[in-house]
Formats: structure tokens, C-alpha cells, sequence
């Protein structure tokens, strides 16, 4: 692992599920994760029952975890060696058309909240409807109240045109806590250049994703590796600049890796336009779906050596890691 990886201040834009031990985490060096603390399709009492359950886990574990409320929390977890949780949500279905639970969900800590997770909801269309409507009028509220309130608006599994709305309606950066472009990767879940510059206009993020298939070319004979991945963040840098690119995994922060096989069995089963051919070409075992030399917490650092053999400056490297984030988290937080 480069020095450089050691010491830098690591934020993963996103892990979809936790086992409660940060420990998978602290021995890779990651500083903050966005972790998903309720399932996708959650209604509003089974979200609450997730954020309950992670209150309960940082109260049992010491100082392993710290609750990052401000951007500040991110740099005392850097100083301290402490893994710092976002609590995050994929999908603001759980809020139905009760606008006031915002309020309360931010009391309770969530930090980050995706508006749409691949389906249509009250707030506006998820990326695998294919009328792709755009972002209702209820949705243009949520976006000007979780900018008021300090949430940030996550538009990863969000429609094209949803998406394009939200950035122009937001005062605040928006984010694409892990997705990839589409104009390299055809996949549904990628972003249109429309929409990364859309989000780079207010000032936010696109998590670039290790996740296999949005960097698969297709092939079914070829398993997508760390050269997919980096078309995807050169286009991206080439498109809107250095200073909104981040790293975001979208894998588990578990130990136990066949712990997670309910959530990719759910994923294939429920969103099969998502994910049936890269399954049918490379199995719907969790450890298929990611990049075939970078499948893992602890392979990350072979991206940032990458970026220093490409003579990336230091400082372009600390803001892909972690910075870029850290300065959108700080606007959008308000501290």
C-alpha cells in the first residue's frame, strides 16, 4: 500500500449494508462511509428500525465507530483512527408523502438520502422506469428542505431527467454517491453526461464505482477490471474536472461476505433489467460483482497507485479519495 493511501483521508461514497464492525473498514484505511443503515424498499417504521439498530451498534462499540453528524466529525475520525458512519438511506419511499419525517430523520442522524432508489416514488422516477418523468412537484419541495435542513441529495439510482431537475432545482451540491458514466457503460444505473455536468454545476460529486456492472463492456468472456474503471474517471474528469470525482464502492462492509447473498439474490430478482446479463455471464455471487482485481475494501490502494504511476499530483489523488467529498459534505452540512 502506497504511503500516500496510508495516510490520506478516505471517504466511501457508499456501502450498501453493514455487519456492525468497523474493523473490515479501519484495515483498509477508509476514514467515513456513506452506509446504508435501512433496506431499499424499507416503509417508514422498518427505516426507523435500521437507524434504531445502528444507534444501538454505536453505543456497543467503543470507539470503534464515531457518528459523523459535521464535516469536522470526518477530520476527528482521521486524527483518532476511528471509522466515521454516514448514516444513509437509498430511497426516500419511507417518508410516503409525510414531509415532517425529514425532520425528524435528520434529528436522528441521517446525513445523506437518496430521492428515488431504481423505481418510481412520491419525489419523482428512479433510473429504471422508462418513461423516465422527471422530479415531481413534492420532490422539488424535498429538495429545497433537505437543503435547508442538511441532507444531502443523493442521486445515484435516480432518473436521467429526475436527476437533471433535482441539480437545477438544489441550492446546495447535489450528489452521485456511486455511479458511473453512461456514455462509456450503456448500463441504466450510469449517469448521462447531461447529468454529471448537471451535478458538477452545483458544486457536487460523482462517486466513481468499482462495482462491476457499471464498468462491464459487455463481453461476456471478459470480467471488467481496473482499466474499466479508469475510463470511467477519465471521461468523468475530462467532462467536469478533478474537484467532483470521489470514490464510491457501492459494496458491503461486512466480514462475512455470503452474509450479503439475501440483498444480491433481492437485487437480481426484483431489478433484473439492472443486473440479469452481467449475472447470466458472471454468477450472482457477491464476489463476482466487482471489478475482478479490485473486488474488496483492501484492494482500493491499487487505485491510488495507479493514479501515481499516471503522474496524478498528490493533491488531485487526496481530493479523488476523500477531499471532494469532504468540501461537499461541509456546504451541504453546514459545518
Amino acid at each position: 500500500m502506497s504511503s500516500l493511501h496510508e495516510r490520506a483521508l478516505i471517504i466511501d461514497g457508499l456501502n450498501f449494508y453493514g455487519d456492525g464492525d468497523p474493523t473490515v473498514l479501519r484495515d483498509a484505511g477508509i476514514t467515513a462511509v456513506n452506509l446504508t443503515v435501512s433496506h431499499f424498499e424499507a416503509d417508514f417504521e422498518a427505516s426507523m428500525d435500521g437507524i434504531a439498530k445502528w444507534h444501538a451498534t454505536l453505543e456497543d462499540s467503543g470507539e470503534g465507530w464515531r457518528l459523523v453528524k459535521t464535516a469536522s466529525d470526518v477530520e476527528t475520525c482521521h486524527r483518532d483512527g476511528s471509522v466515521g458512519l454516514i448514516m444513509g438511506w437509498q430511497n426516500l419511499r419511507a417518508i410516503a408523502d409525510k414531509l415532517d419525517r425529514l425532520v425528524l430523520l435528520q434529528r436522528t442522524g441521517l446525513r445523506i438520502a437518496q430521492l428515488t432508489y431504481n423505481r418510481r416514488n412520491f419525489l419523482g422516477d428512479g433510473c429504471l422506469e422508462p418513461e423516465d418523468g422527471g422530479l415531481s412537484a413534492m420532490g422539488r419541495d424535498v429538495v429545497g428542505l433537505m437543503n435547508d435542513m442538511g441532507i444531502a441529495i443523493d442521486l445515484s439510482h435516480v432518473g436521467q431527467r429526475t436527476s437533471v431537475m433535482a441539480a437545477e432545482a438544489s441550492s446546495k451540491p447535489v450528489l452521485a454517491t456511486h455511479a458511473n458514466a453512461r456514455s462509456v457503460t450503456p448500463a441504466l444505473r450510469n449517469k448521462s453526461d447531461e447529468a454529471i455536468k448537471a451535478i458538477a454545476a452545483t458544486g457536487g460529486v460523482i462517486g466513481v464505482s468499482n462495482y462491476g456492472p457499471m464498468c462491464w463492456d459487455g463481453n461476456p468472456a471478459r470480467h471488467p477490471c481496473l482499466d474499466d474503471f479508469e475510463r470511467h474517471l477519465d471521461h468523468i474528469v475530462d467532462l467536469v474536472g478533478v474537484d467532483h470525482v470521489g470514490l464510491g464502492t457501492d459494496m458491503p462492509a461486512v466480514a462475512d461476505l455470503d452474509t450479503v447473498a439475501h440483498i444480491t439474490k433481492f437485487t437480481l430478482g426484483t431489478f433484473p433489467a439492472a443486473i440479469a446479463d452481467y449475472v447470466a455471464a458472471f454468477s450472482n455471487n457477491i464476489r463476482d460483482r466487482y471489478l475482478s482485481d479490485c473486488a474488496s475494501h483492501q484492494q482500493l490502494s491499487g487505485i491510488t497507485e495507479r493514479l501515481q504511476r499516471r503522474q496524478w499530483l498528490d493533491d488531485d489523488i487526496r481530493k479523488f479519495l476523500g477531499g471532494n467529498f469532504l468540501r461537499a459534505f461541509r456546504e451541504i452540512w453546514n459545518g
